[in-house]
């Protein structure tokens, strides 16, 4: 970071209320106290500590042809949770049977993420008994699918098959896992993201079962390599496959026909690609009012968005951070916000210089809240900023285009007070005699009826936001 970037840091700390750093794309602050939604949240599950850390989830699901939720933790472990939140470990992919050691060290490291295919409990079907895992190895002996020509060769990111004897079973009784696809990883960051079928789709839909992979752009910084625009890449690229079918270049998965590269004859371009030009998306979700598709992609230094995705979109990385073109790690140039043709903008996004914010922000979510459940939220995506905690919405009927001044803060009832996750996460420490964490790393979960959870990697506590 350069000493101006540093000393108006310095300043945003001290003067929160005051415009930003010079050419920052953001000068107004995020509003903090005004359209804020209060809602409150209940103690819903806990997760077993690891050598004496706190639990890591990135996902929490619900499989409702089992009537439970399932909940990783990055350093290998899947469990079952009941919907009145009793915990039971269901599968440990880190466990020495498996043959996959997983590779979770750093903070970004780790069993990204699982999806369990939508005819995972009906008898007789393609699907029944088959999940997948997203799983950074260490193994790197098999021969990759995908690599980037270049980078550390840091370590391999995997797709695997499960399939489970009976689904109801409270642990996983399969055997080994089929490898569905394999990725080597040039740097140690922006290493997998979310995997996750269509949930709006149903049976006899072209969607269905097709299964939705975020490829992160390979990590280091500025994409090095070119690869979120190089549509010849896997990286930095949201995916889409047939994990059933057997028409890929290694036989293992299908590349549907109705994807848009995969009947354009190209040699030059794969047809595994979804859309293009992503940095490093975390997470995503579908709106079931409308099928839309949000992601949440963290940018470089400056731009943090979410964006609405269709077939054959191209984002923008590393052309543009967000609304911006990107110069470096240090710069957008502001002198033509969204001006390139084509491209994808986002919906809503903020600075990282914001002053709520931590300064290594990075935008998490998303959950497109459609049910009464939870009133106050009714019709609104929810996505949050995973360090400091902070819970924002935009509605999802009218959505903003561009920019962060229509985002607005969920806060928790706590009591007589409103407090932020990170508020909630200290107090758990300190019950629990930990150090008070100075992070969050928020994350979403959903269940059966409008159930929303917070998740975080401080104090392996799930939470439940209620009325």
């Amino acid at each position: 970071m350069s000493m101006i970037r540093l000393a108006a840091a310095a300043l945003l700390i001290a003067t929160p209320g005051y415009a930003q750093t010079p050419g920052d794309p953001f000068p107004n602050p995020i509003e903090t106290s005004n359209d804020v939604i209060v809602v409150g949240f209940e103690e819903f599950a806990a997760l077993p500590d690891i050598d004496g850390s706190a639990a890591r989830p990135m996902l929490l699901v619900d499989e409702p042809g089992t009537a439970r939720l399932f909940v990783n933790d990055m350093r290998g472990p899947i469990y079952g949770v009941t919907y009145d939140g009793e915990v039971t470990l269901y599968l440990d992919i880190n466990d020495a049977r498996w043959r996959v050691p997983v590779e979770s060290s750093g903070r970004e490291r780790g069993m990204q993420s699982f999806a369990f295919h939508p005819q995972f409990n009906q008898p007789g079907t393609a699907g029944y008994g088959r999940f997948y895992t997203w799983t950074d190895t260490q193994d790197k002996d098999p021969e990759p699918d995908f690599v980037s020509g270049g980078g550390q060769d840091s370590h391999d990111t995997v797709l695997l098959e499960w399939t489970a004897r009976d689904p109801a079973a409270p642990t996983y009784d399969g055997g080994l896992p089929r490898h569905v696809l394999r990725v080597e990883q040039p740097f140690g960051n922006h290493n997998g993201g979310h995997i996750a079928f269509n949930p709006t789709s149903s049976p006899g839909n072209l969607d269905f079962g097709r299964l939705y992979i975020g490829v992160a752009d390979g990590g280091s910084g500025g994409d090095p390599m070119n690869l979120a625009q190089n549509l010849g890449s896997l990286f930095g690229k949201l995916i889409r496959i047939q994990p059933l079918g057997s028409n890929s270049v290694n036989g293992r998965y299908g590349v549907p026909a109705e994807n848009p590269y995969a009947a354009d004859g190209n040699e030059q371009t794969l047809g595994e690609i979804y859309a293009s030009g992503v940095r490093n998306p975390q997470r995503f979700g579908w709106d079931s009012a409308n099928e839309n598709l949000f992601l949440a992609d963290i940018g470089q230094n400056i731009v943090e968005y979410l964006s609405l995705v269709t077939e054959g979109a191209d984002l923008g990385w590393n052309s543009w951070e967000g609304s911006y073109r990107f110069i470096s790690r240090q710069a957008v140039d502001l002198s033509d916000p969204r001006g390139e043709p084509g491209i994808t903008y986002p919906v809503a996004e903020y600075g990282q210089l914001d002053p709520l914010l931590q300064r290594q922000s990075a935008i998490t979510g998303v959950v497109a809240y459609r049910d009464s459940r939870i009133p106050q939220l009714e019709d609104m995506v929810l996505f949050g900023d995973f360090p400091s905690g902070e819970v924002f919405y935009v509605p999802a009927d009218d959505l903003p285009q561009g920019g962060q001044d229509g985002i607005r803060r969920i806060l928790f009832r706590d009591g007589a007070q409103t407090s932020t996750l990170l508020d909630l996460v200290q107090a758990k420490n300190s019950e629990q005699g930990r150090e008070r964490a100075t992070r969050v790393d928020l994350r979403f979960g959903t269940g059966p009826e409008g159930r929303v959870f917070v998740l975080n990697k401080q104090d392996g506590v799930i939470r439940e936001l209620v009325r």
